[in-house]
């Protein structure tokens, strides 16, 4: 019991792939050149792979008798019982306060925002998870959170145009999960695994997504064309990077509906070819036109 593997697995490291949205600002920003503040973004993204793990575990913790209950979570270290509560415990406890400590040398203002995250979550386990759509804006905000750990959190003022793309990203991405965790659990006769998923509808799912998909599109695109973005970059061409999101978006919800698939982005992203394409591509032409 507590083992290294387990306790790696109870990390799920799989899932630190979404803490580049804390990268976000020094893309965007034009702070390559900056090595001290790229070494304070850093910082910034390593304290939040700790204290998201941390919150992983601390859900683990909570949920581990429902997730003995589930076809795939029940293989979990906790739930399966091949790690102690009273070690997760201890390693969670570990691992927060390593990542208090990186954190305060990015910045103070960087610890403030991961001590909102841990409460944030804490309050989203035991009860905000189960209420409808606001449990969705809860994981948005965590999104949000990263990208602001890496703009004002280090000293990066974020464009208003981006942080408004990034709130549409973030929403798209909590309500295609929850439709992915509908398709996987309709027809099934445990029930849903989430309570909340008992006040969601397809149709509503559908058309949220819908509407966060275009906002995304719509706000990214106006981002590369502002007045500002043009200034700051010294470049009208960050427009031709918009059809990589596009696409990446039309793919994403095509495995979603075709494959019942995207539920999970960290998962989604290496699984798909197209979308590891889309995102690699608009990557490197971003890039190459900023730099």
């Amino acid at each position: 019991m507590n083992s290294a593997p387990d306790l790696w697995r109870l990390l799920r490291p799989q899932q630190w792939v979404k803490n580049g949205f804390v990268f976000v600002g020094v893309l965007f920003a034009n702070a390559w050149n900056q090595p001290r503040l790229i070494w304070r973004v850093v910082l910034a993204a390593i304290a939040f792979c700790l204290v998201a793990s941390g919150v992983y575990i601390f859900n683990d913790l909570f949920d581990r008798e429902l997730d003995r209950t589930h076809k795939n979570k029940k293989y979990r270290p906790l739930a399966a019982g091949r790690v102690s509560p009273g070690g997760a415990v201890l390693f969670l406890i570990v691992l927060w306060i390593l990542a208090f400590a990186i954190a305060v040398l990015a910045s103070r203002l960087v610890l403030g925002i991961l001590l909102l995250y841990i409460l944030l979550n804490i309050a989203y386990t035991l009860r905000l998870k189960d209420l409808v759509l606001l449990d969705v804006f809860i994981i948005a905000a965590g999104f949000m959170l990263r990208i602001l750990a890496g703009t004002v959190g280090v000293g990066i003022p974020p464009s208003q145009w981006l942080l408004l793309c990034g709130l549409m990203l973030a929403l798209f991405l909590g309500f295609t999960k929850r439709r992915a965790e509908l398709y996987a659990f309709t027809g099934n006769d445990e029930g849903a695994p989430r309570r909340v998923l008992n006040h969601y509808h397809s149709v509503l799912l559908d058309k949220m997504i819908v509407i966060t998909a275009t906002c995304v599109i719509l706000t990214y695109s106006l981002y590369t064309m502002s007045p500002t973005t043009i200034q700051t970059h010294r470049t009208e061409s960050l427009i031709y990077t918009v059809p990589f999101v596009i696409y990446g978006i039309f793919r994403y919800l095509y495995s979603l509906h075709s494959q019942a698939t995207g539920g999970e982005p960290s998962q989604e992203l290496f699984r798909d070819p197209h979308i590891l394409f889309s995102i690699l591509g608009w990557l490197a032409l971003t890039l190459w036109l900023v730099s």
